[in-house]
């Protein structure tokens, strides 16, 4: 007769994602509505911890819902914590006469530009429930764009000493710019991935204090050389980001 041995092996649940796409938004509400979905995670780990103690970890993988947001805003420049202000090379007036805004934020980084035409990623993940490595996290939103850009025949790199994702050559063209925040290891900020942006606006700024001779910015639709159908690319890097999170969308 044969023997049965039960092995205690404990299934986690698939992590559950809610996706919204809120379309283009001021910078100041997105920021806002980021912060208050963050607190939403961190206010619902805080209080499992409560009523769990050293267990709330299996709990908390149980039932926390993660969300990411895709947008594009009205033209802005932010600025990272470690950044610096010297890196904006327009005055306020001008700023003003440019139609954009400026603000400095808590993500990590420089100064980046966000505007019509380019896919601005934020995703708000309690990081405890998948791995608590910021770096790793990092690496994960430039893969999400590096395969997003191999389905159009684009080879993105990534450069040592720099985050974000590039297109290799004499100079060297960076295509997504990334800044994150965490706390209590729930993540705001995220990617912005130009696809038909208006690239002058990069000329208004040293982008992420980047000042090399070989190195500048691209859009999608400038590598190849026509307009690229945001929509398209939005599904794409939505389909990405599951598989490599290896999350399911509610």
């Amino acid at each position: 007769m044969p023997i049965f041995v039960l092995l205690n092996i404990q299934i986690h649940p698939v992590q559950k994602v809610i996706f919204r796409d809120i379309g283009l938004k001021d910078y100041s509400e997105t920021w806002t509505y980021q912060g208050t979905l963050q607190k939403e995670l961190i206010d619902k780990k805080l209080a499992l911890r409560d009523l769990y103690k050293e267990d709330y970890v299996q709990q908390l993988k149980d039932t926390q819902r993660h969300y990411l947001l895709f947008c594009e805003h009205p033209h802005v420049y932010t600025l990272g914590r470690s950044g610096s202000e010297k890196n904006l090379l327009l005055s306020e007036e001008t700023l003003l006469s440019k139609g954009a805004t400026f603000f400095k934020i808590n993500r990590g980084g420089d100064i980046t530009y966000h505007g019509p035409g380019q896919i601005v990623g934020y995703p708000i993940f309690d990081m405890e429930c998948f791995f608590s490595d910021v770096h790793q996290f990092v690496r994960y939103l430039e893969e999400i764009v590096i395969r997003t850009l191999a389905e159009y025949g684009l080879q993105g790199v990534r450069i040592k000493d720099y985050t974000g994702v590039w297109i290799e050559g004499t100079v060297k063209r960076k295509i997504c710019a990334i800044g994150v925040h965490f706390s209590r290891w729930v993540t705001m900020h995220g990617f912005a991935f130009n696809i038909n942006p208006q690239l002058e606006y990069f000329d208004y700024i040293i982008p992420c204090g980047i000042q090399e001779a070989d190195k500048g910015v691209t859009s999608l639709s400038k590598e190849l050389k026509r307009e690229v159908p945001i929509a398209e690319v939005k599904e794409i890097l939505k389909n990405q980001c599951a598989t490599l999170f290896k999350f399911e969308y509610l």
